[in-house]
């Protein structure tokens, strides 16, 4: 098995070590905004040191060169703001100056980070003794691996969330996707260069980053994408900017966070690919100064969740062959409240869903529920057809807590979309399944994909039924007189202290 993973940061612990240094010194809802701008200089500074010896090493004196860098999508990193000098002042009283002196550096070389790096640290609340031993910890946190595939931000503040939701609660929208079940959509919608990519609630950009490395490693020549993006958060769509800026991705996020729903901050977009995890059955989103929207072509989604609100904005933002892959919440596949049910059969009756994947649970940080991936597609290739999948088998348990993908797990679900879309597909019992409309009709268009792919058959051991079946019913006897035996011993210790049952 594989060390690597997506499931874990890799340096939890030094997180879980900053935040105990603080606590106690500053708000909990402060946390996360200091451990994310001295991940975020570390990791660029990590990026920037490799790149620079790699430069020194060469000795063609291009080491102070900015195209040098961004040439190999790495962020230049000033003087002023490199990590050398920060961890040289840790222990000085202007530690918390030498850092937002290094945010305004940085943004000054990067106009689009203009007002969104933070720069608190030199505030009067905060201990600039704890702030140097925060400092020390992150000088020793180990970086090197800085792959641009690597969503750290994203991870970092998913980790914060999950650890402070005692303190702050875990909001509606603060999921951070994992980068398995992302990998996972973009394989199988595969991005094309000079495409259009949209995400209604961006989050952290990780669906864009792992859309640019996927167009990268499929093109000839480095890819390009046009990004356009939407969140509600304000510390989320910073981030968001952040990890963009980092990765010479040249993205439209709006000028500020803002709700989809009421200000869609790209009313005339079409986009080729729609990849968004929206938080899941957000109550309460406004729909009833929404009604006459001309989003829902299919039916006015309910006040009480808004997945199919999050359904039919991203259709009505899709080109006439644009793909969409998305995460609900496994309630949206059969719910027939509300008119949910009504609005799910139009959307199947239109020919839209493309296919459906059952994923398993603990692939996410903060939250447990199942999960299930939606691809919906205009002008899909396989007219009538809907390929089911049941995955929830799928991955490995990184820690007691995380499940993941592998890379192998990952392949194989593209593969057998492309086989499904290339007609070669046959349906294997309990894991895949290709139905059609008159099909999904007979189970009242629910789209739970166990309902059609069937029980997994079970393996011949050799043993004959009535032998099985024999030893199997005198085993159950003997468990049944262990029960009475035990219930007897329970109901006389019970008498002896004068309860009786």
């Amino acid at each position: 098995m594989a060390v690597n993973n997506n499931a874990n940061i890799g340096f939890e612990k030094q997180i879980w070590d900053a935040a105990c240094v603080l606590w106690g010194h500053i708000p909990a809802a402060e946390y996360r905004k200091v451990i994310i701008g001295l991940i975020f200089l570390r990791y660029i500074s990590s990026a920037f040191k490799k790149r620079y010896e790699e430069l020194v090493d060469e000795g063609d004196g291009f080491e102070n060169d900015r195209d040098a860098y961004t040439e190999n999508n790495i962020f230049f990193v000033p003087e002023d703001a490199r990590w050398s000098k920060i961890s040289s002042a840790a222990h000085t009283p202007e530690i918390g100056t030498v850092i937002d002196d290094a945010m305004r550096a940085i943004e000054k070389e990067n106009v689009t980070l203009k007002n969104v790096l933070p720069k608190n640290y030199a505030s009067s609340d905060l201990d600039k003794r704890v702030l140097g031993d925060v400092v020390d910890l992150f000088t020793n946190m180990d970086m090197s691996d800085t792959e641009e595939n690597k969503d750290l931000l994203g991870r970092t503040y998913e980790y914060c969330i999950a650890q402070f939701a005692a303190y702050e609660g875990v909001k509606g929208g603060e999921f951070y996707t994992p980068s398995s079940i992302v990998k996972t959509i973009v394989a199988i919608l595969k991005p094309f260069k000079n495409c259009r990519v949209y995400d209604p609630c961006c989050g952290s950009g990780g669906m864009f980053v792992q859309s640019a490395k996927f167009i990268e490693a499929h093109s000839t020549t480095r890819g390009e994408m046009a990004v356009y993006g939407q969140e509600s958060n304000a510390d989320t769509w910073k981030m968001a900017k952040m990890n963009m800026a980092i990765r010479g991705i040249d993205a439209n996020f709006g000028s500020c966070q803002a709700d989809t729903f009421f200000n869609d901050l790209h009313p005339t977009l079409k986009a080729d690919f729609i990849m968004a995890n929206p938080p899941f059955n957000l109550s309460n989103w406004g729909a009833d100064k929404l009604k006459e929207d001309g989003r829902w072509k299919y039916g006015v989604p309910p006040a009480n969740n808004a997945n199919y609100a999050w359904i039919q904005h991203m259709i009505y933002h899709l080109s006439s062959n644009g793909k969409i892959g998305l995460v609900l919440a496994n309630g949206a596949l059969s719910s027939q409240s509300s008119g949910e049910g009504e609005i799910r059969k139009k959307i199947i009756q239109d020919d839209l869903i493309e296919g459906i994947v059952a994923l398993p649970t603990q692939l996410f940080y903060s939250v447990t529920i199942p999960v299930t991936l939606w691809f919906i597609s205009n002008n899909k290739k396989q007219k009538g057809k809907t390929l089911f999948i049941d995955a929830r088998k799928m991955g490995y348990m990184v820690d007691r807590k995380h499940r993941d993908f592998t890379d192998d797990n990952i392949q194989k679900l593209a593969d057998i979309f492309e086989a499904f879309q290339n007609g070669t597909l046959e349906n294997v019992k309990g894991f895949c399944a290709v139905c059609d409309l008159q099909e999904i009709e007979k189970q009242d268009f629910i789209l739970t994909p166990g309902r059609y792919v069937g029980i997994e058959e079970a393996s011949d051991d050799g043993e004959p039924f009535e032998e099985k079946m024999g030893r199997l019913t005198s085993e159950l006897s003997e468990m049944f007189a262990k029960s009475h035996k035990l219930e007897d011993e329970i109901r006389k210790n019970l008498g002896a202290i004068g309860y009786e049952i």
